[in-house]
């Protein structure tokens, strides 16, 4: 409306205040995040420090256009006498002042407080559903890059065009928020970043896992070093137990642990127990069982647990979005250093969270599930409010600017789709031309 777009105009020559967009992620959690790694800025700049946070978790909002088009949608420079346009190696700088630390302590504040925010409205049976799978993400083809993350590698000495990083991450099943998240080298395995990952597990929860994360020594510290945790996996099919009581449909078995595993961790026991509920049957003529330390049968019925490995999948949709959705036509991410690499992965789930908690939010006031509202719709229209917010300085207009993004993205709420014909499986994506492999070198 042009009553809208008066003040717009209006307000445009004055400097941008970021307060106004700190309802979820506030000013002083960026300047905690600088001063808890020694990176505020000192002297005055054009892009001093807390600019640079916002830039990073803008490219990770904006990767169709470049650095200098989002610094100049977003005014994200601060004014200048000279009014000289800020230089593509001026934010190149800035953001290697900033370097990743800062990102990574603000992830991890604030995916904390994002999760405290509603977690009452999501629990399972008074427990706090989640999941955890591995990924990896395409890194720009640079030397640097290359000699510290590695790539994946082919028979006959052929190594993957791109390096590669591999991760896990930890996420609530019903919001989709990433609690927290480890990444490194490809040739770590996701198991080491499984473990390291244990100690951000909370207390009164169930953790949902894929059978390629089956090891007795993860299962048991997860449920050992916490209180009241508790896993959920699919047995592998040469899981070998025995019964203690139960019927084949839900039962208490017992099972040897390793000794290669009693020798990574000599606090494991010989022998460990864990209630066996068969699942369905697929079509395939397969038994299949999962495997859980949830031993209360009237508590947690069979029905109930088949149900919460189903919602596992939304982390593989999680990933979907991160690396297809935010990222779009682009193959891999920006930075040429490991440094900037690793500021980028951490201003990306950053942004992912962001949208994310939007999404949680919205659902709550339109009373529906997160899931049914549509990642993609809510990251478009999150990057059209966030142009329009960038020079419109007037103070106050972000609560209403946040309501009525909330009342877009439920306008389009994901209609119910009939049951599914065939299982849900992680499909080759296609490929519009041969894939380049470059020859390992001795």
């Amino acid at each position: 409306m042009l009553s809208d777009a008066i003040p717009l105009v209006i307000d445009l020559p004055n400097a941008p205040d970021w307060r106004r967009l700190g309802e979820h992620l506030p000013v002083e959690w960026v300047e905690a995040a600088l001063l808890a790694n020694d990176k505020a800025s000192i002297r005055s700049r054009r892009l001093p420090a807390q600019q640079v946070v916002w830039l990073v978790i803008a490219l990770a909002l904006y990767r169709h256009k470049s650095v200098k088009e989002i610094v100049d949608s977003l005014d994200l420079a601060l004014p200048e006498v000279a009014e000289r346009c800020i230089t593509s190696s001026a934010t190149t700088q800035a953001r290697q002042r900033v370097g990743a630390d800062p990102l990574k302590w603000l992830f991890q504040q604030s995916a904390q407080q994002w999760i405290a925010h509603d977690q009452a409205q999501y629990l399972f049976k008074g427990l706090h559903l989640l999941t955890m799978d591995g990924t990896t993400l395409r890194l720009a083809d640079s030397a640097a890059n290359r000699a510290h993350f590695g790539a994946q590698n082919y028979p006959n000495d052929k190594v993957a065009s791109y390096p590669q990083t591999r991760g896990v991450t930890l996420m609530m099943a019903e919001t989709q928020l990433i609690r927290d998240a480890r990444f490194g080298r490809y040739d770590i395995a996701e198991m080491t970043h499984a473990h390291r990952l244990l100690e951000s597990v909370p207390d009164d929860s169930l953790t949902v896992f894929d059978r390629g994360f089956w090891s007795a020594q993860l299962l048991c510290n997860l449920v050992s070093r916490g209180k009241n945790r508790h896993f959920l996996i699919p047995a592998k099919s040469n899981t070998k137990w025995t019964l203690v009581e139960g019927t084949d449909e839900d039962a208490v078995v017992e099972m040897a642990v390793s000794a290669q595993a009693r020798k990574n961790d000599p606090s494991l026991p010989l022998k460990w127990r864990v209630r066996a509920v068969k699942t369905p049957d697929d079509g395939s003529g397969k038994t299949r069982y999962l495997l859980t330390s949830l031993m209360d049968r009237k508590a947690f019925k069979t029905d109930d647990l088949i149900s919460c490995y189903q919602r596992r999948w939304r982390i593989e949709t999680s990933y979907r979005e991160l690396k297809q959705t935010m990222m779009g036509a682009a193959l891999t991410l920006r930075s040429m250093t490991v440094d900037g690499t690793e500021q980028e992965i951490w201003g990306a789930m950053i942004a992912y969270n962001l949208i994310r908690i939007e999404i949680a939010k919205a659902a709550l006031e339109a009373k529906c599930a997160p899931t049914s509202i549509s990642f993609t719709l809510a990251l478009m229209t999150i990057q059209t409010e966030l142009i329009m917010i960038g020079p419109a300085t007037a103070q106050g207009r972000l609560p209403a600017t946040l309501k009525r993004l909330r009342e877009r993205l439920v306008l389009d709420l994901k209609a119910q789709r009939p049951g599914r014909k065939f299982d849900r499986v992680v499909k080759a994506v296609a490929q519009r031309y041969p894939e380049k492999r470059l020859v390992k070198k001795a």
